[in-house]
């Protein structure tokens, strides 16, 4: 492109042509015809060149060449354009409505029954969760006391037949049926407190001396003892039946509200092979006592006498259905 003149009058012209000349090459780009030739801008504009054509030719082409790789490139994204939406449908067409075979039936019906077993099974796994995570110690202890009381059912359920079976052979029944009675009458007396007993069993005793000891933790003896198979349980002078109750603590300990000091001594009546190990299990009422500081002895004896007696109460509403 020739230089600008020095003249201002010519620079301006110059100038002036410059703009108007790269107006029409930008307005002839798009078109595949044949470009202008500097002779044509000439006649139309009614303008003499400045300079040589030669420079502004090759600069046109050069613009028109650009104009036409950008009119390809935006009929390339018109075309990429026009056929997405035409994608999305084809691919909405096929999802849509679905068509479910045979095969996909059978597979979804494995799954279903497959997935029913898998919660039938969980549910019945979390229904022993509480024995899973229970310690071993006191395993052992469930599984004592269910031995325990599996026996002691045993035993009540032989000497009822024995007694059935007295009644049957029995020449003078009802000689026979009022002995049973009695000794009946005896056993719910020595249950309820209102008649003294004695036989084999253990002595439990239980010193405080920093006051630690809770009514729960002498509860707690008790149904372990009661689990064990005791038959007749005195403390400190109180005898303990099934509606006993623990108050206090301390000073101030209370069983049916009768006021008890420590050591407690409990004097239990049952087979001491099974009273004994039921105290001493790891986990159980001794080593719980002794972590506060308590001291608990256990003794086995031959002989040990509860006669410590309650009052026989009469019901108010409840009468016997044989009257």
């Amino acid at each position: 492109m020739p230089e600008n003149p020095e003249n201002p009058e010519k620079r301006e012209k110059f100038e002036k042509f410059e703009k108007f000349e790269k107006r029409e090459v930008s307005e002839s780009a798009p078109s595949a015809e044949s470009p202008r030739g500097p002779e044509s801008s000439d006649s139309e504009s009614g303008r003499t060149p400045l300079s040589s054509p030669g420079p502004q030719v090759s600069q046109t082409s050069g613009q028109g060449e650009e104009a036409g790789e950008s009119a390809e490139a935006a009929d390339v994204s018109a075309a990429s354009g026009g056929a997405g939406p035409s994608g999305r449908r084809r691919l909405a067409a096929a999802l849509w409505p679905p068509r479910v075979t045979r095969a996909q039936l059978i597979v979804a019906l494995l799954l279903f029954v497959l997935g029913l077993g898998l919660a039938i099974q969980v549910s019945s796994t979390s229904e022993n969760s509480a024995l899973r995570g229970a310690r071993q110690e006191d395993l052992v202890r469930i599984l004592d006391e269910l031995d325990d009381r599996t026996q002691r059912l045993e035993d009540e359920k032989a000497r009822l037949e024995k007694q059935r079976s007295e009644l049957e052979s029995s020449s003078d029944q009802a000689e026979e049926a009022r002995k049973q009675t009695q000794e009946k009458e005896r056993q719910l007396g020595i249950l309820a407190g209102t008649v003294a007993a004695e036989g084999p069993g253990i002595t439990l005793t239980i010193g405080d001396p920093s006051g630690a000891v809770e009514s729960d933790m002498l509860l707690d003896a008790i149904q372990e003892l009661r689990a064990a198979g005791a038959e007749a349980i005195q403390v400190n002078g109180v005898r303990v039946v099934a509606d006993s109750y623990f108050t206090g603590s301390g000073d101030d300990m209370r069983i049916d509200g009768t006021k008890v000091a420590a050591p407690y001594v409990f004097k239990v009546i049952g087979k001491p092979e099974d009273l004994e190990p039921a105290l001493n299990i790891p986990g159980g009422v001794v080593q719980t006592l002794e972590k506060e500081q308590a001291t608990a002895t256990v003794e086995r004896a031959p002989k040990i006498v509860v006669d410590a007696l309650r009052p026989a109460k009469r019901p108010d509403y409840a009468q016997s259905s044989s009257q």
